[in-house]
């Protein structure tokens, strides 16, 4: 396509635009809003995966040895723990260690178990981290049925509820997302209808002297990508501007470590982008829509 008629079909589209007012501010506010709820869910949804990976990193096995069991018994186990494949690190804990972290663990009210100090009530452990944190409930089953083992520990149930909550949440976002986007391509199919209908005289003149179909369509293509890509600058503005604020005003977050927000470098930017082709998506698709159903060539 010559420069020339690619200048041409992107000017028709822009004039299309402006004949057309106020169908043109319903389809860029339909496309606004989608975008601003398309964005957030998507950025929502990221940073829940990303807490949930982080959730995963700290999953782990606590297997609590026997009181009873002997020094060579104790070493038995650890080997046999390592000697299950999906097992990436086994680290011994001895029953002092698990004392100690109690009462770290417990801050002031942990100075009673200090007394214990002399006769220890605590179980040695083995720290056990798996290859794939899916895989963890699976694997406590295996090192239960190892001899010596009292009772086995892990955090599994809290990751498994996040998980599932991630997905109900991600689904009815999906929905929402999908019945706002249908909204913004029905407006914009609209407004390019009426344009089409607007300029039907013209359009048969042009076939009359020979333009060929792809010639007509072009400028309504270009218009559906303008009305798109016009309806996406609020929307990064306000993603960008809350992300922003979000990432730099999260105090009540930082005494849980895994709650961390995904960084706003590159994070941000590429969350526009997506918005940004997402809104140029929806209003070519909207204007490929009324093309091929009202535009007869």
């Amino acid at each position: 396509m010559k420069f020339r008629t690619l200048k041409r079909h992107f000017r028709e589209g822009s004039k299309n635009i402006w004949r057309n007012s106020w169908m043109t501010i319903a389809s860029i506010g339909a496309v606004t809003t989608t975008l601003i709820l398309v964005g957030a869910f998507l950025a929502l949804m990221l940073n829940l995966n990303h807490v949930a990976d982080n959730l995963e990193e700290d999953v782990q096995i606590k297997a609590l040895v026997e009181l009873t069991a002997a020094d060579s018994e104790v070493e038995a186990v650890g080997e046999q723990i390592k000697e299950i494949s999906e097992v990436e690190t086994v680290e011994f804990s001895t029953k002092e260690e698990e004392l100690k972290s109690l009462v770290d663990s417990m801050g002031e009210e942990g100075g009673a178990w200090e007394l214990y100090e002399q006769d220890n009530p605590l179980n040695n452990a083995y720290i056990v981290k798996t290859t794939d944190p899916q895989d963890t409930m699976a694997i406590a089953s295996e090192i239960e049925k190892i001899d010596n083992i009292e009772k086995v520990n892990y955090g599994q149930d809290v990751v498994q509820n996040l998980f599932q909550f991630n997905e109900y949440a991600r689904n009815i976002g999906l929905v929402l997302i999908f019945a706002l986007v249908f909204t913004a391509i029905f407006l914009i199919s609209n407004t390019i209808k009426i344009t089409i209908m607007a300029r039907s005289k013209e359009i048969g003149i042009m076939k009359l002297v020979g333009a060929t179909n792809w010639f007509i369509r072009w400028p309504f293509f270009v218009e559906g990508l303008l009305l798109g890509v016009l309806g996406s600058i609020l929307p990064i503005i306000i993603l960008l501007t809350g992300y922003y604020y979000l990432v730099n005003n999260t105090t009540a977050l930082d005494q849980f470590s895994f709650m961390t927000l995904l960084d706003f470098h590159p994070f941000a930017w590429q969350l526009a982008a997506i918005v940004l082709l997402i809104g140029a998506a929806i209003g070519v698709w909207g204007s490929v829509m009324s093309v091929r159903k009202f535009l007869k060539v």
